[in-house]
């Protein structure tokens, strides 16, 4: 399917609503030959023409947009005549409707600030965006959930996340920033110095400006990839050179059980981590092998075992729906089996196809079962004690679903909710760091570390230079009053 549009002021939008109905989406910039199946949009003045020809039949319509609308008013009025030309011409009814967004509680968090009712703000989701009812319940259900956390963040307040972007092996999904410790060993113990050093950094500027930590996500890639010695290095580092008084979470990931021994998850233990992940994605070793991974499902039992023995008590575990050649009965048999181990956290993720991932770059997305069923599933978490906490959805997302975390009452992970809701700055250490400062008005600041682990190290002095934008940021908002700043 292609796309060709004309005389848009901005085309984002209207190519991720068709989108959701063709992931593949061919964005053109000449008008499709006769024949090609394609998507027209066209807009003249304040007349639009919206027009599909899809299995040799043309559906078409012009209409005229609202007299004096804005260009987010006109942008609206365009996707919601496209949605629902296309819904009415395919049959299919995404679950989030037009959405496209990624973080959906926000959105309904956004929409009681602006004084709707929770009535109402559920009558504009789901008349004026065709959200379903399933959907919304999910939504508003974790946006209550979120409000007791949320009105503890304090202005002042920040995260750190801490990147390790080396693996043991690649599994065949991710597209994030990593590399494997067979072909980066002597990276790593580089890594580490330099890592610890733009910690330092960081530390000196927090002290400066006041800020309060309130939470540490040590992640990756796989942090536990990294030596015994080198994860006590930086834990170490952390240690010495933050005020962890008010920290109320210290994740670190120990996703793979291939590299997670008992010793790192002692080092873990010793040194402050409150919270650890162990990831196993499924317990099918079949599907194990088809993702790249280099171990077994009695191997991520066997760790989990490990880490409660050494005192971990706050654990998540994460699952993924929609992998190459997991059914829905498979999946429930491992969202069954992780059930029974009892882990404080589960995040359901909905299996999202990267153009960096080698799943895209095999042209593998016709493999996968029925991912609507596999979190239809997710219901029995209700049953077993377990609530949804955050969720976030990504683009090129299986059938346009979402990944969820779900809790044990008082475990909610608080990194997950302060970055996915943006409600206080994070200070990103590391390579493919980061740094997200937010103000009190909700103004928000990006600076970037650079992406690959070789690129941060043979540049680390531009890393250095950038830090000066966290106390050019914080040097707007001196006194950080919500009431008087901004």
């Amino acid at each position: 399917m292609k796309l060709y549009l004309a005389g848009l002021s901005s085309g984002y939008e209207p190519e991720h609503v068709a989108r959701l109905f063709w992931p593949a989406l061919q964005l053109v910039k000449e008008y499709p030959a006769h024949g090609q199946d394609a998507i027209v949009l066209h807009k003249s003045g304040t007349r639009v023409l919206c027009a599909v020809r899809w299995e040799k039949e043309i559906t078409a319509r012009r209409f005229s947009l609202t007299d004096g609308a804005d260009k987010k008013q006109e942008e609206y009025e365009i996707c919601r005549e496209l949605f629902c030309m296309l819904r009415q011409r395919t049959g299919k009814q995404p679950p989030w409707g037009m959405l496209t967004g990624v973080r959906p509680v926000r959105l309904v968090r956004n929409l009681y600030a602006r004084g709707m009712s929770e009535e109402q703000a559920a009558q504009h989701l789901q008349n004026d965006c065709f959200v379903s009812e399933e959907k919304l319940r999910l939504a508003t259900r974790i946006e209550k959930l979120q409000r007791p956390v949320l009105a503890q963040v304090e202005p002042r307040s920040f995260s750190l996340y801490i990147s390790i972007p080396f693996c043991p092996s690649r599994c065949s999904y991710c597209s994030f920033v990593s590399r494997t410790t067979g072909e980066s060993a002597k990276l790593i113990e580089p890594y580490v110095t330099h890592l610890c050093a733009e910690l330092r950094d960081i530390a000196a500027l927090v002290q400066k400006l006041h800020l309060k930590l309130e939470s540490i996500y040590i992640g990756g890639g796989t942090p536990t990839a990294i030596s015994a010695q080198q994860l006590r290095t930086l834990m170490n580092t952390v240690k010495e050179c933050f005020n962890l008084s008010s920290v109320r979470e210290y994740t670190a990931e120990a996703g793979r059980p291939d590299c997670t021994t008992p010793e790192k998850l002692a080092v873990l233990k010793e040194l402050g981590a409150t919270r650890i992940s162990i990831n196993p994605q499924t317990l099918s070793d079949e599907v194990l092998r088809a993702i790249g991974r280099r171990h077994t499902a009695q191997d991520v039992l066997d760790c989990f075992d490990t880490a409660r023995k050494l005192g971990h008590n706050n654990i998540n575990m994460d699952l993924i729906a929609g992998l190459p050649l997991d059914t829905v009965d498979g999946f429930k048999k491992s969202l069954e089996g992780v059930m029974t181990l009892g882990p404080e956290n589960i995040t359901v993720h909905t299996l999202t196809l990267k153009r960096a991932s080698t799943l895209v770059e095999d042209h593998a997305p016709d493999r996968y079962g029925d991912v609507v069923q596999m979190l239809s599933a997710c219901a029995c978490l209700d049953q077993a004690g377990y609530e949804p906490y955050y969720m976030y959805r990504q683009k090129g997302t299986l059938q346009n679903l979402e990944n969820t975390g779900y809790t044990k009452p008082g475990f909610a992970g608080l990194y997950n909710i302060y970055i996915m809701e943006e409600v206080h700055t994070i200070l990103s250490a590391g390579a493919g760091g980061s740094t997200k400062l937010v103000a009190p008005c909700g103004h928000i600041k990006r600076i970037f570390n650079h992406k690959y682990p070789l690129e941060y190290l043979r540049c680390y002095d531009v890393v250095q230079q950038r830090k000066q934008g966290i106390e050019d940021f914080y040097g707007q908002y001196v006194d950080m009053d919500p009431q008087t700043s901004c």
